[in-house]
């Protein structure tokens, strides 16, 4: 796999709570693929995952989709988040992908999906992301 920014950080506890990890990425593109573990611990009383759980994994693509392709030089704050949920998702493993659609000099425009291990899209999502100075911001 092909080395991004991403290998130098440390894992917040959010990441490490959801399973985060890359499975494959292409900088140059803004493209990533990231791989989580849909624990039975973010089910709901059906035996689902939680929304809010899948609205944070697809939060948790976009964002550093945005990081690889500055090349680690800037951190994203989420502006806007739409999350299209579009099949019930079971507890066991989850593949998150995004794509930065476009990269300005302040906002940068990003789509992301989660699907099962079966390929089954379980959701779709947009977001916009403010650019924030990645050396500024760990400051």
């Amino acid at each position: 796999m092909i080395k991004t920014a991403l290998d130098d950080l440390n894992l917040p506890p959010i990441a490490k709570l959801l399973g985060w990890r890359v499975l494959d990425a292409r900088p140059a593109e803004g493209w990533l693929k990231l791989g989580f573990e849909g624990k039975a611990d973010f089910c709901n009383p059906a035996g689902f995952i939680q929304g809010g759980i899948l609205s944070s994994m697809l939060d948790d693509t976009m964002g550093p989709a945005v990081f690889v392709m500055t090349g680690g030089k800037s951190y994203t704050t989420t502006v806007s988040l739409t999350v299209n949920f579009l099949a019930p998702a079971r507890p066991g493993p989850i593949i998150g992908e995004a794509k930065v659609t476009q990269l300005g000099k302040t906002i940068a425009f990003v789509e992301g999906k989660l699907t099962a291990e079966d390929g089954t899209l379980l959701a779709n999502a947009t977001a916009v992301e403010r650019l924030l100075d990645a050396a500024k911001a760990i400051g």
